[in-house]
């Protein structure tokens, strides 16, 4: 069963990934990843979210032929599966294969009111 987390981030998860979809609708794989990031740092703390984005962004890697990234993607989707339920996720860390997936980094102010609020169920 989800948690109440994962219950209350999911709608803006769910935005995130839908901005993604219309940016990959629109051929733009830059802002495509964009709000796929932007996803992670909502999720991240919710195994299901975690690496339902994950996967995705492997999805992604995939489709732009970026080896680097697809298998930066394979070593974070198990590590989601595995290390999330226990809480070692890097707060703010935007789930590429371009930063280190053990570096905290800060939170867009607008995602981290997002955050607060699913965490407090406001």
């Amino acid at each position: 069963m989800q948690g109440s987390f994962t219950k209350r981030i999911a709608s803006y998860v769910k935005s995130e990934l839908e901005s993604s979809t219309r940016a990959r609708s629109a051929a733009n794989t830059q802002k495509e990843f964009y709000h796929l990031e932007r996803a992670h740092v909502l999720g991240q703390e919710s195994t299901y979210w975690h690496v339902k984005v994950h996967f995705l962004m492997l999805m992604w890697a995939a489709r732009n032929y970026s080896v680097r990234e697809m298998l930066g993607q394979i070593f974070r989707i198990v590590g989601a599966a595995t290390k999330t339920a226990f809480g070692l996720v890097p707060q703010g860390n935007t789930g590429g294969a371009n930063v280190s997936p053990f570096k905290k980094m800060p939170i867009a102010p607008d995602l981290a009111a997002l955050v607060h609020k699913a965490k407090s169920g406001v």
